[in-house]
């Protein structure tokens, strides 16, 4: 390959990791939004605590939990259909990354990402 070419792909690769960083980076600056706005809480603390500061009556909060209740239901069934195509196009994504970077690189990237959603699935227990 001359010397045109590898520029033209190590600048496609600095592209791509400057896009997948990016991503990274954003997703754990809402992440720390998200804690700093709960002030830490989990997700079911702050839940909670929205149902003490609206102080609902009890018929009111069978309503209010029936209602979030259904949404997560509905949620959960978009999630399952999504899924699969979500897996698809992040194993296309990989098959891709994997012949632009070196063996050495793909072990790099690969652990990156492991760290990034293992990080992300701590915060959201």
């Amino acid at each position: 390959m001359d010397q045109t070419g590898k520029s033209k792909w190590r600048v496609r690769i600095a592209a791509i990791l400057i896009f997948v960083l990016g991503f990274a980076a954003g997703a754990l600056a809402l992440n720390g939004y998200q804690r700093w706005r709960t002030g830490g809480q989990t997700r079911r603390q702050a839940y909670e605590q929205v149902l003490d500061r609206l102080k609902l009556n009890s018929d009111q909060k069978t309503q209010v939990q029936q209602i979030f209740g259904e949404a997560r239901q509905q949620l959960q069934a978009l999630r399952k259909e999504s899924d699969p195509r979500v897996v698809q196009i992040r194993q296309q994504t990989d098959e891709r990354l994997q012949k632009v970077l070196t063996p050495e690189q793909w072990k790099e990237f690969q652990q990156m990402r492991d760290e990034i959603r293992n990080k992300g699935r701590r915060r959201n227990d």
